[in-house]
């Protein structure tokens, strides 16, 4: 199976003269992937300054502020700066693809005859499961706003998707919902 590529990447740490232990230090940059949050670290080109949580192309085309990928890393490279970013830029993610996230709502379908993906993301138990599920039928959902108000006592669902994110990204999962698995495990997951 051919995934696609992360597009765009959003900013979590700028490192202007680049880390102190390298020979020929260069500006780098640590993103997180907008689609599969793929963690990176890029190189970025000369006189180009990033600020934390912008957004910026890393697809196949010129890149206006990338100069290349230097490679994809793993949760326990993160600087102390991206793990304290992650959560908030994951935050932003989430919200500007709400439809995305929505449509999971709408979507997800059960792991097991005793495990439904919704009951991965902490927050969501059975009772809740049952209640969206039920409204889904009824009508889908149209946004998160919609979702809260239809479902009793539900935590916020962006606090609950993110803090999954976040428990995908640390390696703290079994199954993956919304992360692109450790590079050994790329296949055999879904995607929403």
């Amino acid at each position: 199976m051919t995934l696609e590529r992360e597009e765009f990447g959003w900013v979590m740490d700028f490192l202007p003269k680049g880390r102190s232990s390298e020979r020929a230090p260069e500006s780098i940059a640590q993103l997180v992937g907008e689609k599969y949050f793929t963690l990176f670290e890029v190189t970025v080109k000369p006189n180009v300054i990033l600020n934390f949580s912008q957004r910026v192309y890393i697809g196949k085309d010129d890149r206006p502020e990338v100069e290349r990928i230097r490679k994809r890393i793993e949760f326990n490279e993160l600087t102390s700066t991206s793990r304290t970013e992650l959560p908030s830029t994951i935050i932003k993610i989430i919200s500007s693809r709400e439809a995305d996230f929505v449509a999971f709502f709408n979507k997800a379908g059960p792991l097991s005859v005793r495990l439904h993906q919704m009951e991965l993301i902490h927050g969501i138990g059975k009772k809740h499961l049952a209640q969206i599920l039920e409204q889904r039928e009824i009508k889908p959902f149209e946004s998160f706003a919609d979702l809260k108000a239809r479902v009793s006592l539900l935590p916020d669902p962006v606090q609950i998707l993110s803090g999954r994110i976040v428990q995908e990204l640390e390696g703290n999962a079994q199954n993956f919902l919304f992360v692109r698995p450790p590079k050994k495990e790329d296949f055999g997951y879904r995607h929403y």
